[in-house]
């Protein structure tokens, strides 16, 4: 049995390298730190129809993962639902502190790219377009999901506000009309 080692990872590096090592091994071990590491990934687990043994350690938590009957673990190929468009308003998730409210929103970005259904489409406006400009750390994670056919798109009006239209380094810019009609011609819109 192969253990893996997600102690002092930030979420949601745990859940997304037991993913990526069920995905190969039927069986695993993994060593985690107490508290939302353990819980979210004996939730993960658990939820997919595998057996979570836990035990606990010095360091922490080792929980023992093994396929159930119906486990499964398989994600789809990344596909983007063409009647979902995110819109992502600010270069932060929530209501919180600054900081928080950046991370959450790395931490969706990076986590998007692991979600089976991608959307068609994401619109940046407001100080969302700065996650899309030179400086932003998400640029990677920006390119990886315009590979996969995502559309990247950016408010002209709000980077000439900013002053970083010539800093625009991920997708191409938009404007309101093209805007409005993308979000009235959508089925689903996920406002961030």
């Amino acid at each position: 049995m192969d253990t893996i080692d997600c102690r002092n990872m930030a979420c949601p590096a745990p859940v997304i390298s037991v993913k990526k090592a069920l995905e190969n091994l039927g069986e695993i071990r993994v060593l985690l730190d107490d508290g939302a590491p353990r819980e979210n990934v004996a939730r993960f687990a658990g939820n997919r129809g595998f057996t979570v043994l836990e035990e606990q350690s010095d360091n922490g938590w080792a929980l023992t993962i093994t396929a159930g009957t119906g486990a499964n673990i398989k994600s789809t190929p990344a596909s983007n639902s063409g009647d979902v468009v995110f819109l992502i308003t600010s270069d932060r998730l929530g209501d919180g502190p600054d900081e928080l409210g950046r991370l959450l929103m790395k931490n969706f970005i990076h986590s998007l790219l692991d979600a089976g259904d991608l959307p068609s489409r994401m619109i940046f406006i407001n100080s969302g377009v700065k996650l899309t400009t030179e400086g932003s750390d998400l640029l990677e994670a920006l390119g990886k999901l315009a590979g996969t056919g995502v559309e990247i798109k950016s408010c002209g009006l709000c980077l000439d506000y900013f002053g970083i239209k010539d800093k625009l380094l991920s997708g191409s810019t938009t404007n309101m009309l093209t805007t409005v009609e993308t979000l009235l011609s959508n089925e689903r819109v996920i406002r961030l």
